[in-house]
């Protein structure tokens, strides 16, 4: 016989890719958030603040400039209102990831249960800037 026999070779491939498939993490990064539900608990509509970050990487709480401590001060205020305010989020297209998860993650840790994002018709297109 000739020929080369190429199995052994596919069967050496094959267990070097699974091997490889089962060696690569798996990202398991996220912040998981709950988006609010219609309605409110009696009935009125929800009180809105507003929090913003823009590309600077600055805060701005319902208009104003706010640093990290005010800023959690608010958000546990909020959390702790029985009324169940929403938090309208808005991200400026040119902010940092950094800066957005860690602004999500102190979100969370407040306690903020009715949180929705707005604006995000920047983000529409990847290959827009």
């Amino acid at each position: 016989m000739s020929e080369l026999n190429i199995t052994p070779l596919i069967d050496v491939l094959l267990v070097l890719l699974v091997m490889l498939m089962l060696s690569i993490p798996i990202a398991t990064h996220k912040v998981e958030i709950d988006l609010p539900k219609a309605g409110s608990p009696n009935g009125e509509p929800p009180t809105i603040n507003r929090l913003r970050l823009n590309a600077n990487g600055q805060t701005i709480w319902n208009g104003k400039p706010l640093g990290g401590i005010e800023l959690k001060t608010q958000l546990v205020a909020m959390a702790r209102d029985p009324n169940r305010p929403q938090l309208h989020f808005e991200t400026d297209a040119r902010a940092r990831y950094e800066e957005f998860d860690h602004l999500i993650a102190t979100v969370k840790r407040s306690g903020v249960r009715e949180i929705g994002f707005i604006g995000n018709h920047a983000f529409e297109r990847w290959d827009q800037n």
